[in-house]
């Protein structure tokens, strides 16, 4: 006989269980915005959350929004009305959020006015600001500027995409004139400081397109008569994805760096402009860039590109910013003798940024150095600008190591990056490989070889986050290096079949996907709801940046019926609703923004009061089951266990900086309730890992070692 739940979430599957994955992302944003909005967090803080907000809905638009686009396209009937109806949800939302983030831009400024931090338009310089304005904008923005005339019988050429750009109102006479020019924040401060005004105090900034518009008229001079001249900023999203041709004999490099190109001139699906903006240039310009009705065009304030804000000035005093937390060192790792002694004697858990990315680095030259090392084979996605890790690379290959780097040329964005860096390593004599067409390699793995003895020894790193120092300071991420010789085995035949895509292995300890992942995760869920079923406690915190596999959801909509007590800390996008009656009761979800991008993915099983803890480098999505090269890796070590559960056990109680996941998406604030202890997981975890010190909460179920049995519910 069919199992009843099945059949009952399987009726349900498209229907009411699962929210759409853009409106959960935009409910994230949402969270990213109220961060803004919180008057207790530091003044500058909060407008670097305005420029996460933009940036991230910048790259929203680029792949969420214009994906749908194309299912629009490529669809029909029922789906393509749904796709229709999800179009106008997200414009519906993305306005109301817009109008939010305008109201907050006011208040900050008014807020900055009050610390004597100023950021004046062009009509409020005076004279003496005036003429320093002027003289920057001759010796250093005009030389920068190439403005493009506008007319109907020329083609516009392509703009950059996420660029701001200027469209320049020009009457002259009777006729009208129209031009754009990007403003050039490639290569220029968006935010210029000036002087004072005489007998004032503080800083006074103006941005970088107050700038052109108090100078317009000076780029036309001797070309156009003006009689008067205005400039409304505006920017495009365009869709980001890339199309490689497979049927084209060129190396990946070229066509990668060709597909780049592509996107340049790929369709705008959206353009955010200055409301006040006159008509007839907005539809000149609708028309000329070829808006349809599946576009967004969204009307907003006088100033665009509000990522800037991430690079907002550094000002004093200190309490204007977040308290710097000092780095929690590893006194093993510290001393003297190499660090593979360290990794030998015992695992090493890392938890960025609160201990240093060094500690990976200083792996890294060791290697490079160590005349018993004989290979180093690492996974690169993401690396920093000035990246250490890729010089200690070079290095090594210098001091005669054989070196393997597996570069993914298709992560996102920092594609033209990952050519560069792959061009240097093949260069320096490094084997470069890009893994398997058709899967990313998402994997953040490090595989050291050893001589040792007579045979060969494997060092490890598996992480969740990437071989980047620069992100490793923002991000929290988990790094594991650990001497188990059966973890390194494993690692040995990842890297093996990335190099030989037609070999499979059969893998002791690692879960891979596309391989055995999804399979695996399955298997991990349906023990607890066997154990469930049986009588005992079962249980599972699933800590991860999305959640949106339908197949786990309903997986675990299964577990929470069977009565499996199941935690999740999703930081982004969840199509699972909590709390549904008959469904969902037994599942709790929350997430948490604050200073700190919470980017790990931990998955903990009760298994029966043996609880098994395992990190990994993959979102609970089909792409990274299914589409990705990724690894899920048990950690052993009874006390990384111990500092991972404890680590998770203070993010489920924060009451400060933890928002509710429920069915209506309200961002409701974790209440703190009355005699509970402030638990702010982000701080209290800096002072657990530097003093062991942790807060009073209720203790887990994940810490009892006894099995626990329960009556089994009756039939």
């Amino acid at each position: 006989m069919a199992n009843p739940i099945k059949i009952r979430l399987a009726d349900m599957l498209d229907h009411d269980l699962f929210t759409p994955r853009e409106l959960s992302w935009l409910s994230f944003n949402a969270r990213v915005l109220q961060e803004a909005a919180d008057k207790s967090m530091p003044l500058i803080a909060r407008l670097r959350y305005l420029g996460i907000f933009s940036n991230n809905l910048d790259e929203f638009f680029r792949v969420r929004v214009a994906e749908v686009r194309r299912l629009i396209s490529m669809s029909a009937g029922g789906d393509k009305q749904q796709s229709k109806d999800l179009l106008v949800a997200i414009q519906k939302r993305v306005v109301n959020m817009q109008k939010e983030f305008d109201r907050i831009y006011l208040e900050l400024l008014a807020e900055l006015t009050a610390r004597r931090i100023y950021l004046i338009n062009e009509l409020q310089l005076d004279p003496g600001q005036a003429e320093r304005v002027q003289a920057y904008f001759t010796s250093t923005v005009l030389p920068e500027l190439e403005p493009i005339l506008l007319s109907d019988s020329q083609p516009i050429p392509a703009l950059n995409d996420e660029s701001l750009y200027l469209a320049v109102d020009i009457k002259s006479g009777d006729n009208y004139h129209y031009a754009v020019v990007e403003v050039p924040t490639d290569r220029l401060a968006r935010f210029i400081e000036i002087p004072r005004r005489k007998g004032k105090s503080g800083k006074v900034f103006i941005v970088l397109d107050n700038i052109i518009r108090a100078c317009l008229p000076q780029m036309f001079r001797g070309v156009i008569p003006i009689d008067e001249c205005h400039a409304f900023c505006f920017k495009f999203s365009r869709d980001a994805e890339l199309s490689i041709d497979t049927g084209i004999d060129q190396t990946l490099i070229d066509k990668m760096a060709l597909s780049l190109k592509q996107r340049r001139k790929a369709d705008a699906v959206r353009m955010v402009y200055d409301e006040k903006m006159p008509g007839r240039l907005l539809d000149y310009l609708s028309s000329r860039f070829g808006f349809g009705k599946y576009d967004s065009l969204i009307a907003g304030g006088r100033y665009h590109n509000s990522k800037d804000f991430m690079s907002f000035p550094r000002l004093g005093p200190r309490f204007l910013e977040f308290k710097p937390l000092p780095t929690v060192r590893i006194p093993r790792l510290d001393a003297e003798g190499s660090i593979f002694d360290a990794i030998r004697e015992k695992d090493v858990l890392l938890y960025y940024p609160y201990h240093p990315f060094d500690y990976v680095v200083d792996l890294l030259k060791t290697a490079a150095l160590d005349p018993q090392v004989t290979d180093i084979k690492i996974c690169l996605y993401r690396v920093a600008r000035d990246s250490r890790v890729i010089d200690a690379l070079v290095n090594a290959v210098h001091n005669g190591k054989r070196v393997m780097a597996v570069v993914e040329l298709a992560a996102r964005f920092d594609e033209a990056a990952n050519i560069s860096w792959a061009q240097r390593l093949t260069d320096n004599g490094i084997n470069v490989i890009f893994g398997i067409p058709g899967l990313k390699v998402h994997s953040k793995l490090l595989l050291i070889e050893r001589k040792e003895g007579i045979s060969s020894r494997y060092y490890s790193h598996v992480g969740t986050g990437n071989f980047n120092e620069k992100t490793a300071l923002i991000y929290t991420d988990f790094t594991l290096l650990t001497y188990d010789q059966n973890v390194g085995k494993d690692l040995l035949s990842v890297f093996d079949f990335l190099q030989y895509n037609y070999r499979r292995h059969n893998y002791k300890l690692l879960l891979v996907s596309p391989h055995s992942m999804r399979s695996g995760l399955l298997s991990l869920i349906e023990q607890e709801i066997a154990n469930a079923r049986a009588g005992y406690h079962a249980g599972m915190t699933l800590k991860c940046n999305n959640l949106v596999d339908k197949e786990l959801v309903t997986k675990l909509y299964e577990a929470s019926q069977a009565g499996v007590q199941i935690r999740l800390i999703v930081r982004g996008m969840c199509s699972l609703l909590p709390g549904v009656k008959d469904i969902s009761e037994n599942i709790q979800a929350i997430s948490i923004v604050d200073r700190f991008l919470e980017h790990p993915r931990v998955y903990v099983f009760y298994n029966r009061g043996n609880p098994r803890y395992m990190i990994s480098s993959a979102d609970l999505m089909t792409r990274n089951l299914d589409y990705r090269v990724e690894v899920l890796c048990p950690i052993f070590d009874r006390d990384a266990q111990r500092t991972i559960q404890n680590i998770l056990d203070q993010q489920w109680y924060d009451n400060v900086k933890a928002r509710i996941i429920d069915q209506n998406q309200t961002n409701e604030f974790v209440p703190r309730g009355k005699r509970v202890a402030r638990i702010r997981s982000q701080e209290t975890i800096h002072e657990y890992l530097a003093t062991g010190k942790l807060p009073r909460y209720p203790k887990s179920e994940m810490h009892h070692s006894a099995k626990r049995r329960r009556k089994p519910a009756k039939s």
